[in-house]
């Protein structure tokens, strides 16, 4: 699977760990960055990874910061980015069958590595169910149309 990956400053360290599993797993990975812990301002690297699963050039996304809020409310501003705070296994679970969440933000501040890179495994492999979910989904493409 091919997934764009982007943190700020205070997501750097996780999302490098993420970044390394997805390659070991096989996962073409796009990382935007950053490349260090200097500060950054987060909506930049939202927006990076956020064009890059609207635009299709990548099948999903995967967003740090220090809280993973900062990113999850800048990447959802781009149209098609159905952008999820991660905090446990079965949350995680939920945006993907409900809401087919194709960007997972992570918080580095309060998820412990295992756990964010649980969360992540759960994340790829959990699909989309479709059906009444669907349907509540085009009607929040229309939000998008008209708001």
């Amino acid at each position: 699977m091919k997934i764009a990956i982007g943190s700020d400053h205070a997501g750097f360290a996780l999302k490098e760990q993420l970044r390394e599993k997805l390659r070991a797993e096989g996962h073409e990975v796009v990382d935007v960055g950053t490349t260090s812990t200097e500060s950054t301002d987060y909506p930049d690297y939202a927006a990076a990874v956020g064009h890059a699963v609207r635009d299709g050039e990548v099948e999903k996304g995967v967003l740090v910061c220090s809280s993973g809020v900062g990113m999850s409310i800048a990447a959802n501003k781009i149209k098609g980015v159905r952008a999820a705070l991660g905090t446990n296994t079965d949350e995680v679970s939920y945006v993907r069958r409900h809401n087919d969440a194709n960007i997972l933000a992570i918080g580095q501040k309060y998820t412990e590595p295992a756990l964010a890179e649980a969360l992540l495994d759960v994340f790829l492999t959990t699909e989309f169910e479709g059906g009444r979910h669907q349907r509540r989904l085009d009607k929040i493409k229309i939000l998008e149309q008209t708001e």
